[in-house]
């Protein structure tokens, strides 16, 4: 008989064990896909054949207190979110709280086709709307069969 057992729940038991990795290695992501839950701010990222876009989910962020900065492939974001004025009385005990307040800095390793001189940022409706052009060397091209 096998010692192997399998539980009701196997996804939950992958997870377990993923999380138990994951501490054994310091809790560090070992890429954007897995970045652990709650990071901020949340991000998607995709390409097109001219521009790698990035959209950082970061509302209640004042657009002015955001950099954007690009330095030998990595893009960082960092800001800082205010508290609003619409928290709990100072005499309130919290029980749970989900929304962030404070500093935060994101970075993203950008990939070699990326140029760091062609990035355009924006900020619209919470969301801050990050464009890195590609090197015109990585754009894909037709070639005439001769």
């Amino acid at each position: 008989m096998s010692d192997f057992y399998v539980g009701a729940d196997l996804f939950s038991e992958l997870e377990r064990l993923q999380r138990q990795m994951s501490s054994l290695f310091g809790g560090y992501p070992s890429s954007l896909r897995s970045s652990r839950s709650g990071t901020f701010p949340a991000i998607n990222v995709g390409t097109t054949d001219d521009s790698i876009e990035i959209v950082a989910f970061a509302p209640g962020v004042d657009p002015q207190k955001l950099d954007v900065s690009v330095d030998k492939g990595l893009l960082t974001i960092a800001g800082e979110r205010a508290n609003t004025r619409a928290e709990f009385p100072e005499t309130a005990r919290r029980y749970a709280q989900e929304r962030f307040s404070g500093p935060f800095r994101r970075v993203v390793e950008l990939p070699q086709q990326a140029d760091p001189d062609k990035v355009q940022a924006r900020y619209v409706d919470g969301c801050l709307l990050i464009s890195v052009g590609k090197r015109e060397t990585s754009r894909p091209r037709a070639i005439t069969v001769q």
